[in-house]
């Protein structure tokens, strides 16, 4: 192909290609130490809110129904309960933006404000946790 047609099929191309990419950055931030971040995902149309602390002063004890790592993660929905979950992987990615202490980001009913003395991240029902180095709590 060549001329006009070429390139306007060169440019449908790249721009689905580019699209793509767009639709497959996670959604979500890093706190400004870089010791936790939190992914917002979409599961059976609800949206869910994972977090994840990097660096902590005590880890809470495994329970014997959990074979991967404990402690570090945490997760609600929109409308349920928070709390630790048993995790293998983690959502930790230094590509996602750093939400400023003082600043809040909101998305899908979830709602986190970035402070020098941690995290605390809640849904529409007003569960949620705070996180911090020192202490992380599950409300």
């Amino acid at each position: 192909m060549t001329g006009a047609r070429g390139l306007i099929l060169t440019a449908i191309l790249l721009s689905m290609v580019g699209g793509a990419r767009a639709q497959d950055r996670p959604i979500g931030f890093l706190t400004p130490s870089k010791n936790i971040a939190c992914q917002f995902f979409t599961d059976n149309g609800q949206g869910v809110l994972r977090c994840d602390i990097m660096n902590m002063d005590a880890r809470p004890r495994r329970p014997a129904s959990c074979e991967l790592d404990w402690g570090h993660a945490f997760e609600m929905s929109a409308k349920g309960t928070a709390g630790l979950i048993c995790a293998g992987d983690t959502v930790m990615d230094t590509s996602l933006p750093v939400l400023a202490y003082g600043e809040v980001w909101q998305r899908g009913g979830f709602t986190c404000r970035s402070e020098q003395t941690g995290l605390t991240c809640f849904n529409a029902m007003q569960r949620g946790f705070s996180l911090a180095r020192g202490k992380q709590e599950v409300f």
